[in-house]
């Protein structure tokens, strides 16, 4: 089993960035495929990012491309969201979680071992 914690969450404003991390405890974090997720009030769980094994294949939603950039660092057990040029709608509490399929899929269903996750403001 594999425990995940979320850090780097914070209030910006619009135009700015931040950096999220994963950390994994538990059995080997190089074996597993990650994803991000968010979650606004009153809004589904959604879909924002994932990243194979060797951090050498990426998938993002379509509302963070080119924006986000997903990363891992087998070493440090911890895989990264850099997210720039933040918009309010980017407001949301982020999740990362293990893929258990593999497939990088936008499926929360796909999904487990989530994180508590780690709030993102963004003001206007």
């Amino acid at each position: 089993q594999v425990q995940l914690a979320e850090s780097g969450g914070g209030l910006v404003q619009a135009g700015d960035s931040l950096m999220l991390s994963c950390a994994a405890s538990g059995q080997s974090f190089s074996s597993y495929p990650m994803g991000w997720f968010r979650q606004a009030p009153r809004k589904e769980r959604e879909f924002v990012a994932a990243i194979n094994r060797s951090g050498g294949r990426t998938n993002y939603a379509a509302s963070v491309k080119g924006r986000f950039t997903i990363s891992r660092d087998n070493a440090k057990n911890t895989v990264y969201l850099q997210m720039n040029s933040l918009k309010p709608e980017d407001t949301a509490v982020y999740y990362c979680a293990v893929d258990r399929v593999g497939a990088g899929r936008a499926d929360v269903y796909d999904y487990s071992y989530w994180g508590q996750g780690t709030q993102v403001t963004v003001s206007s």
